[in-house]
């Protein structure tokens, strides 16, 4: 079957990713996961070759570019070649339109260029201990003193957490509101007197991702770095969240076609009983229902990109993406592994990088239970249509 998602100035911008990671990413890697960090200036290269703010506009740096297929290919590039630790994603997919939408011009002079540029990292502070898909839980609070907001609480497993710059931070700003009400988002710069980062997270896979707690004591945030309107952070969170989740489906499309990819290459190869694996009936089987599978999930997230683009994609639509996409991930990186036999349990081999990476798509971004909840209350199957 073939995409027809990309055109000509799509496939330009894969070959510039791929050049770039393979280039500037790649032999580094391996040691970004020792030390469980990327090095920044890997985010500066990429500022330079026009791969962050492509969406941003032109005055400050940015391409220009609304059609989100320009990140979709790169978020499929970055996971073809298993480079977990960059948090360009997060930053392009996730916290961009938050900047470009929601914020003033003088808040877009401050920050898109150095956005743009690789030189502010960022990142979205919604998690906290006890509040992770429910975001209704948050406790994290601020209140207003003369032209600042003080703000107190903590987040965590926030990624781009140690290297961010700025934070989106997700606080409560009524304290009289219940559930999702009273909710806003301030922007918390490094250096902010009371902001403390914890610690850089051991996580079972993305080693290379830096992904921390954060602590907010007292800090105080100048009015000028509230984003959007006044108690109106859920709205906004809701509002952005589809394209956050349809990114996820993207990334695990691109995973599944690339753990058949390997899979189908090694059974080629391996021998057992005088021929290769792939000559059983057991192994074609296993690859005939994961390449279905993944073309009837391509086909899916492709069609939900398209709607993007399109300003019509919604939540429900999203949640299906993200929840689907996300399993039958989870789902293959498991077969294809036990289809390597105990070589899928080294760590060398790059099988074993993709079950412990992936496992973490099914629960970020609104856990796949919530996913299903979404889709399940659209039906509204405790009354009449």
């Amino acid at each position: 079957m073939e995409r027809q998602l990309y055109g000509d100035e799509h496939e330009a911008l894969r070959a510039t990713v791929r050049e770039f990671l393979a280039r500037s990413v790649l032999p580094h890697h391996a040691q970004w996961e020792r030390d469980g960090i990327v090095a920044r200036e890997v985010w500066e290269e990429a500022g330079k070759l026009g791969l962050l703010g492509i969406d941003m506009p032109e005055r400050f740096g940015g391409g220009g570019e609304p059609d989100y297929r320009f990140y979709a290919v790169q978020d499929e590039e970055v996971v073809r070649a298993g480079a977990s630790g960059l948090g360009f994603g997060l930053h392009n997919d996730i916290v961009g339109p938050y900047l470009r939408e929601l914020t003033t011009e003088e808040q877009k002079q401050r920050w898109l260029p150095d956005f743009c540029a690789g030189k502010l990292i960022t990142a979205i502070a919604m998690s906290e201990p006890g509040a992770g898909s429910d975001l209704q839980g948050i406790r994290t609070y601020a209140r207003r003193d003369g032209s600042d907001w003080v703000l107190s609480g903590s987040k965590i497993f926030i990624t781009n957490g140690i290297l961010s710059d700025l934070v989106i931070v997700v606080a409560r700003t009524d304290p009289e509101a219940e559930g999702s009400k009273g909710l806003s988002l301030l922007a918390v710069e490094r250096g902010m007197p009371g902001f403390e980062r914890g610690r850089n997270l051991d996580k079972i896979g993305q080693k290379a991702q830096d992904t921390a707690e954060l602590f907010f004591d007292e800090v105080r945030v100048p009015a000028a770095n509230l984003i959007g309107e006044q108690n109106r952070g859920f709205y906004h969170l809701m509002r952005f969240l589809p394209q956050e989740r349809l990114s996820m489906a993207v990334g695990s499309a691109a995973a599944v076609r690339a753990m058949l990819d390997l899979t189908e290459d090694y059974v080629r190869e391996r021998k057992a009983f005088g021929r290769s694996i792939g000559a059983f009936q057991n192994t074609r089987f296993e690859l005939a229902e994961m390449e279905t599978q993944y073309w009837v999930t391509q086909t899916f997230v492709d069609r939900c990109v398209l709607d993007l683009v399109a300003g019509r994609l919604t939540a429900e639509d999203a949640a299906m993406a993200k929840w689907w996409a996300t399993d039958i991930d989870r789902r293959v990186a498991d077969r294809c592994l036990q289809l390597h036999g105990g070589y899928g349990y080294m760590s060398e081999y790059p099988i074993s990088k993709y079950f412990l990476d992936g496992r973490v798509q099914a629960i970020y971004g609104g856990t796949n239970e919530i996913m299903k909840e979404i889709i399940g209350r659209s039906l509204r199957l405790d009354g009449p249509r």
